[in-house]
């Protein structure tokens, strides 16, 4: 089952770095992964585990409650994502925006993707959750695409 080869491949790294995506999924409750978010978001409440990203994710995920003047999920999302446990909020620096140059030009990502790939790099992540297959030219990081562990469909 794919929530059993999510939780296998979190066991082998202590600090992981998350795409927007990831998110998104989860708060909707998007049927599709809510299994595998699940299975991350209960994986990073252990005190053994760790998680990063970038404060470009927080941007992404309001825009959509800014857009329909949506303040009550603002401040949900908000108060919930950056309290989480272990989960740390990375913002720009001066390394990561010369790394993140670098991974663009290198490999052809875009700038809100290459700062995502640099601040996993720079916190030492050892894997990156995304559902963007773009991330998988990033040789030093472990790429879990969320598609690849979801369970194939029963055929009867």
């Amino acid at each position: 089952m794919g929530v059993e080869r999510l939780r296998t491949s979190l066991a082998r790294h202590r600090r992981i770095a998350l795409d927007t995506s990831i998110f998104i999924y989860h708060l909707e409750a998007n049927a599709k992964y809510l299994a595998l978010t699940d299975c991350f978001f209960s994986w990073l409440e252990s005190d053994a585990s760790a998680a990063v990203t970038s404060v470009i994710t927080m941007t992404e995920l309001l825009v959509k409650p800014y857009r329909e003047s949506d303040d009550e999920t603002v401040d949900k999302c908000y108060t919930l994502l950056s309290t989480y446990p272990n989960l740390e909020w990375m913002s720009p620096t001066l390394e990561i925006a010369v790394l993140a140059a670098e991974i663009r030009a290198i490999h052809r990502l875009r700038t809100p993707d290459a700062l995502q790939a640099a601040t996993a790099l720079h916190t030492n992540a050892t894997a990156f959750i995304t559902n963007d297959s773009v991330f998988q030219r990033i040789s030093d990081l472990d790429v879990l695409i969320l598609d690849d562990f979801v369970s194939a469909p029963t055929r009867t």
